[in-house]
């Protein structure tokens, strides 16, 4: 069994860098305990099933948590978030009942904190901004309608950026997420005329090589639900940032 309090010996778990191992599908386990798991997810996987039909995330980490503890019939896997499947980086899933039901007791109550960071192929109105705007999903096409003022059947989404990097002809951002909506940071950076890198569903110009978006879910950080130690996590930085001259 894999300790809850991590053998590091510490009350603070800090992560950065490169992933702890490597699984099925070279999918990346970045941390492990007795109750929760947390992989770096690669752009254009699935986290769950969809109509697709396509293989997804939680079947693959079920088929290594089954395989490496040799565990006989079915593995319980929760997933406790979600991020979009042209999206990369951080996933958190629960390996107990109790595990996912505290980690969905932290999302309700909004204490665990997700930073992403996103290029965009133009420079932002301001260096560090919040933006505030109204959403809507609209199921016919799978996108975000946004409204700069409050509208029946929108939500209130509010997030933060700051402009961390610069190459020739990108802009690396910060983002940290106050509300969680679908396609939030997609719709908001759009909407201030910087649509994500390959993103072009909201208005990009090209599509990226993988068929994915330039958006890592980057860092997360909460209170692990039963060891109660602060596990903080960063994923490491994707090779394609590296290739548009991100290197940090």
């Amino acid at each position: 069994m894999v300790p809850d309090r991590p053998q590091i010996g510490r009350k603070t778990v800090t992560l950065h860098g490169r992933p702890q191992r490597r699984a099925h599908n070279d999918m990346e386990i970045v941390y492990e305990d007795n109750h929760i798991i947390v992989v770096n997810k690669s752009a254009g996987e699935l986290v769950q099933g969809d109509r697709t039909g396509d293989p997804t995330l939680i079947d693959t980490v079920k088929a290594w948590i089954k395989e490496k503890y040799d565990k006989p019939g079915n593995v319980f896997l929760g997933v406790t978030h979600r991020i979009d499947r042209p999206t990369c980086g951080l996933v958190v899933m629960a390996k107990t009942s109790k595990g996912l039901s505290r980690m969905n007791e932290l999302f309700r109550k909004g204490e665990v904190h997700k930073t992403y960071w996103a290029v965009v192929g133009k420079q932002p109105p301001e260096q560090e901004a919040t933006l505030t705007h109204y959403l809507k999903s609209v199921e016919s096409n799978n996108k975000t309608h946004v409204s700069i003022v409050p509208r029946e059947g929108h939500q209130k989404a509010v997030l933060h950026y700051r402009v961390i990097a610069a190459s020739q002809r990108y802009w690396l951002l910060e983002v940290d997420l106050i509300t969680g909506r679908k396609h939030q940071i997609r719709a908001q950076l759009s909407a201030i005329g910087c649509p994500i890198k390959g993103d072009l569903k909201y208005g990009a110009p090209r599509s990226n090589p993988d068929g994915g978006i330039s958006l890592q879910a980057h860092r997360i950080r909460f209170t692990h639900p039963v060891s109660g130690n602060e596990i903080d996590i960063t994923a490491p930085l994707p090779d394609d940032f590296r290739r548009l001259g991100f290197d940090m």
